[in-house]
């Protein structure tokens, strides 16, 4: 099999979009909520906005402009074309970073913290070459057309594919999925990774902690609950039935457009909307990049594959930690020292949530730089 590492340019069909357009004028509404907030999904008040800009305000081709502007890349791995950017940087010797999305989110998230990860205006500051991959079957990577592309096949396949872009070192960086895979890469303890930082980490209360938690902990169990119960039906649906739910995403861009700006606005850092943690823009170039490349059942399916991925094991790599104010899950320090022994870096940031890059960039940065310099970037 070829090693090859071939150019990629982003170039949807003008077709597509006009399809696309068809669809949002000819879509059939439901009735409205019978609540006054988000409890019941998405307000359809809020949704009929968002898709009115899509069809008449927003511009897929200024997102494909700018990720065109990047050096992009597609590489055969298990038969599977990955589709990843690769930015080096112009400081000789800066540390290779691989950064790995989640859902719903996709390389997008990272665009703005490209330039200050490579090319950083402080003398001191540590630079990085940084590589960011498309999940198999998200973005522009190629769909799996079997079973088997869970976590662990593509921690290896990123870790093969750090090699083959002929990086001897480097450390690996993760929220969401990205946060799994990039666990199961400092399980796989590859020689080339000499550390990882998650922005979620998996690491979970123990029976024995229940009996003496602290105001924080109890708080954090307490959003845990809440996931369970009220804002996990997506991962249950996506886990058990992709291909059903698939059907109804990949006909109607309403509702691919509400199963994702839902998430929006329950994980973000805001004030009751998604827009007062990311503008319409942002959310429509993501959620244009599922719809345009029908990845609604390709990128639920990764739920089916690794339903029991998000559990706590030891990670004897260096390991640092940044909890955003929002984030989903909020775990203790004492939690995740049991399972990173060599816990580096911890940070508690007063701002921001699940889409951390998306949403704070800069903080994002600098937590990423003050990680691995203590790892010795």
């Amino acid at each position: 099999m070829s090693d090859a590492i071939t150019p990629f340019t982003v170039a949807i069909p003008q077709a597509a979009i006009e399809d696309l357009h068809r669809r949002l004028d000819a879509a059939r509404w439901p009735e409205p909520q019978t609540v006054e907030d988000w409890s019941q999904g998405v307000p359809i008040a809020r949704l009929r906005a968002l898709c009115d800009y899509w069809r008449h305000g927003y511009d897929w081709r200024a997102c494909e402009a700018a990720l065109n502007a990047l050096p992009q890349f597609t590489t055969q791995i298990d038969g599977l074309a990955i589709h990843f950017i690769h930015v080096c940087s112009p400081r000789p010797g800066a540390t290779p970073l691989l950064l790995t999305h989640g859902w719903p989110g996709s390389v997008l998230e990272f665009l703005n913290v490209i330039v200050p990860l490579t090319a950083p205006d402080a003398p001191d500051a540590p630079a990085f070459d940084v590589v960011i991959p498309s999940l198999p079957g998200y973005g522009f990577s190629e769909r799996p057309s079997g079973t088997g592309w869970g976590v662990e096949k593509i921690a290896d396949a990123w870790i093969r594919l750090m090699r083959r872009l002929g990086y001897a070192r480097f450390f690996a960086q993760g929220g969401d999925w990205g946060a799994a895979v990039t666990t199961a890469i400092a399980m796989a303890r590859p020689p080339e990774c000499t550390g990882v930082h998650l922005n979620m980490p998996l690491v979970f209360p123990e029976e024995s902690d229940f009996a003496d938690l602290t105001e924080a902990e109890a708080k954090t169990v307490a959003r845990m609950q809440h996931y369970q119960d009220h804002d996990s039906g997506y991962a249950k649906l996506q886990s058990t039935r992709p291909q059903t739910i698939g059907y109804a995403l990949a006909d109607s861009p309403v509702g691919q457009a509400a199963w994702i700006y839902e998430k929006f606005q329950a994980w973000t850092d805001n004030r009751g909307d998604p827009e007062d943690a990311l503008s319409r823009d942002a959310m429509l170039d993501n959620i244009s990049l599922y719809w345009l490349n029908n990845t609604a059942v390709s990128s639920g399916r990764l739920y089916w594959e690794s339903a029991n991925a998000f559990r706590a094991q030891t990670l004897e790599l260096p390991v640092g930690v940044s909890i955003f104010a929002q984030e989903i899950f909020r775990p203790s320090r004492r939690w995740a020292e049991r399972s990173y022994p060599h816990l580096v870096h911890w940070n508690e940031l007063p701002a921001g949530g699940h889409f951390a890059a998306f949403e704070q960039p800069d903080l994002f940065v600098q937590e990423l730089r003050t990680c691995f310099a203590a790892m010795g970037a």
